[in-house]
């Protein structure tokens, strides 16, 4: 890998770990308002719901200028839903206002590595960038349980520079600022990254045509018998994972009775295993064997109905390590399949965009399900079950749809028609 990667590792990893502390923040306010318990998980909802709505423009956007520029441009975006938090701002508002900020950074992010590298090192490449930005979430989720913890903002709030007035007055406030410098750190490797030189015919602005040249995206990419596959997976484990996050702060406060502060800390445990299992299939897995691990998706589902039987948190780590281990392992090179698929038929930030659109509508509907079923006062237990069957079984479903586009190969193979596109690299 070359310098310049290195340098968006970089960026991603402060972005990402200011936008996981400020989500705990953020429940932490909402708990402060005494606001209902099933508007926690909708602040990630307003998060993603940028993805969605912006689908059709982010992609246009990333490859209008040098992705640098736009992942410059976009973490500004952030720090300004940060500050909107800070001037008592409702959280779902500020916390949409990053969600924008995100969706527009996203097709930058990815969509220079495959200006930047070869396809044979997407994997390993996605394998890193995925590693880090989970390394990311871990210290994230930490450092913000750590500034909702009294006793540490106590001391933050301590701090005073000599002869000025800082103004800061309350845990949120001094748990804001310290989540701002490290958005602005991230500004300051964005400077640093490198123009590969990458440059797209000239980006339409016209709304209806973005939005049919969309459509047109999306279409070429489900039709790929490759894509369609990886898509899928990509598309279920993204929506699981955004909902993993709020039933393990739940499972946590009721199976393991443990505060926020702890219970975000059991976030990152789950982060670690991904980080473990997303380093193994960048190690093990090459980019045409990527198929073969979706059976530890079916695993993944399954070892997620486990934790209804544990209640010692000492028992709780190695699950929660397992279960992220799985899920890294089998998504990364999916994830590395997906993207590649995506560069061979279309450019960079539009197969991106795509990706977000699919994977973040995903994420909607699965958080607004786990909020109705919170709702509706089901128990930790009874949304673990439902959640992890769920998983399985659409990882089963997605298997024998793969199984049957290989029948269908095979059989055009035996009487001489020629192969679809999306076969080529299989």
């Amino acid at each position: 890998m070359n310098r310049g990667f290195y340098t968006i590792m970089a960026a991603q990893f402060f972005s990402s770990l200011a936008d996981n502390a400020l989500l705990i923040v953020a429940i932490a306010v909402l708990t402060f308002m005494n606001a209902p318990e099933w508007m926690t998980p909708l602040l990630k909802l307003f998060f993603v719901l940028s993805y969605v709505v912006l689908a059709a423009f982010v992609g246009a956007f990333a490859d209008s200028m040098p992705k640098g520029r736009v992942m410059l441009i976009t973490n500004l975006i952030k720090i300004v839903g940060c500050a909107l938090m800070f001037v008592d701002v409702h959280p779902l508002v500020a916390y949409g206002v990053v969600g924008l900020g995100a969706a527009a950074y996203s097709p930058a992010k990815y969509g220079i590595l495959t200006e930047l590298l070869p396809p044979e090192k997407l994997v390993a490449a996605n394998g890193w960038i995925e590693g880090l930005t989970v390394s990311s979430i871990i210290l994230g989720t930490v450092l913000g349980g750590a500034l909702v913890n009294p006793k540490i903002s106590g001391q933050l709030l301590a701090f005073d520079f000599p002869l000025i007035s800082t103004g800061i007055n309350t845990l949120a406030e001094s748990a804001l600022i310290v989540i701002m410098l490290a958005y602005l750190l991230a500004s300051l490797f964005n400077l640093k990254i490198p123009d590969t030189g990458a440059r797209y015919s000239h980006q339409e602005r016209n709304p209806v045509k973005l939005v049919t040249d969309f459509s047109r995206c999306c279409a070429a990419l489900w039709k790929d018998r490759l894509g369609q596959i990886s898509l899928a997976v990509t598309t279920l484990f993204w929506g699981a994972g955004a909902t993993l996050q709020f039933i393990v702060l739940k499972w946590a406060e009721h199976n393991l009775q443990l505060p926020l502060g702890k219970a975000a800390a059991m976030q990152g445990i789950v982060a670690v295993g991904i980080a473990i299992g997303a380093i193994a299939a960048a190690r093990f897995v090459p980019l045409k064997k990527s198929l073969s691990v979706m059976s530890l998706g079916v695993a993944m589902g399954v070892t997620v109905m486990t934790m209804t039987l544990v209640t010692s948190e000492w028992i709780a780590y190695p699950l929660l390590v397992v279960i992220g281990a799985l899920a890294g392992f089998f998504v990364v090179p999916m994830n590395a399949l997906l993207q590649h698929r995506g560069h061979v038929l279309m450019s960079a930030g539009h197969s991106i965009a795509v990706q977000n659109f699919n994977e973040n509508l995903s994420v909607l509907t699965m958080l607004l399900l786990y909020a109705l079923l919170i709702s509706l006062d089901l128990s930790a237990n009874a949304v673990i079950l439902i959640f992890g069957s769920f998983v399985a079984a659409m990882m089963l479903l997605i298997m024998q749809w793969h199984a049957a586009n290989q029948r269908e190969r095979d059989s055009l193979s035996l009487i001489g028609e020629p192969k679809h596109h999306g076969n080529t690299e299989h």
